[in-house]
């Protein structure tokens, strides 16, 4: 197929084709990394700035990273340095900057629909890098990617994605997207934290880890946001540890070729214990790994790149 999309804004409305279009590109790119320059031209020429309203560390660096290795001039943009605290509007700064020469905005923000606005409002391509609990594409990719790669397919695997998946973009994406893959999506955690109205959507809900255990092919032990726990939705951090966390015992029950993601960071001892994070069935850092080729070929594909990712290298 030939890539059309100048934006990379969600999952939602990626098809099943697209998607596995970034992934095969992504294949492509993540040699790369390997090599002794880890460089291709793809990009030379093009400039990137990232304009992240939020913290963040792997995504970041990951996007950096991965304008660096195509050759891309890469501006981080830091919100508490900039214009918005005095008043400037997000728009106006968007296009300010896009004045300067810009042809990606990588934009992370904590209000959902904020990529989406600076779309309509600029000429620049843009990639939603996660905005508020609506979407984060490019995780959802990486999460899909590695799976791919030590799986081969997706279709007909179950993956349980166990945590707040209310407040959760990560699970947003995943869901949209394995979902397209042919893979059964469960949703896992406690009834505060899970919608029953997920089950509208084709996902198996479930209030019950040690359940699903025997059954599930892929867990995504999502982060435990710290902050939400002012808001009651679970007693304890240790009661939600003892009833959702992965740990030896119920990693012993899981089929022997299980896969454990965390798309981090990882609370430890709390999504998962030290063992199952550092253990042989993770595959925490190659999702980390994953991340920078799937970045690479998201940037690559949205700046207009050929039919293939062969013709980068």
């Amino acid at each position: 197929m030939n890539w059309t999309r100048k934006h990379l804004l969600g999952i939602e409305d990626l098809s099943a084709e697209e998607i596995l279009y970034i992934l095969e590109t992504a294949d492509g790119f993540k040699e790369v990394s390997t090599r002794s320059i880890k460089k291709v031209p793809a990009l030379r020429g093009k400039v990137i700035v990232n304009l992240f309203f939020e913290p963040s560390t792997r995504t970041r660096i990951s996007f950096e990273l991965a304008g660096a290795r195509l050759s891309a001039d890469v501006i981080n943009f830091t919100s508490t340095t900039s214009s918005t605290i005095k008043g400037e509007s997000l728009v106006d700064t968007a296009r300010n900057i896009e004045a300067m020469g810009v042809d990606i905005l990588v934009v992370r923000h904590p209000c959902a629909g904020v990529p989406h606005q600076l779309a309509r409002a600029v000429k620049a391509s843009v990639v939603n890098a996660g905005d508020g609990t609506h979407e984060h594409p490019t995780q959802a990719l990486l999460d899909m990617f590695t799976i791919k790669c030590l799986r081969g397919s997706l279709a007909g695997l179950k993956i349980a994605l166990v945590g707040d998946i209310s407040h959760s973009r990560v699970a947003r994406s995943n869901i949209w997207g394995l979902q397209k893959l042919g893979a059964k999506v469960y949703a896992v955690g406690p009834p505060t934290m899970v919608p029953a109205a997920l089950e509208k959507l084709g996902v198996t809900v479930s209030h019950n880890l040690d359940e699903i255990i025997p059954e599930v092919d892929v867990f995504n032990m999502l982060r435990i946001q710290m902050e939400r726990q002012a808001q009651g939705l679970f007693p304890t951090i240790r009661e939600y540890s003892r009833l959702f966390g992965l740990n030896r015992e119920r990693l012993a029950r899981a089929k022997p070729e299980v896969l454990v993601l965390h798309p981090g960071p990882v609370n430890r001892g709390v999504e998962v214990t030290p063992e199952v994070a550092d253990g042989p069935r993770s595959v925490i850092l190659n999702q980390v790994t994953n991340g920078l080729a799937v970045r690479m070929a998201v940037l690559y594909l949205i700046s207009g790149g050929g039919a293939s990712a062969a013709t980068a290298h």
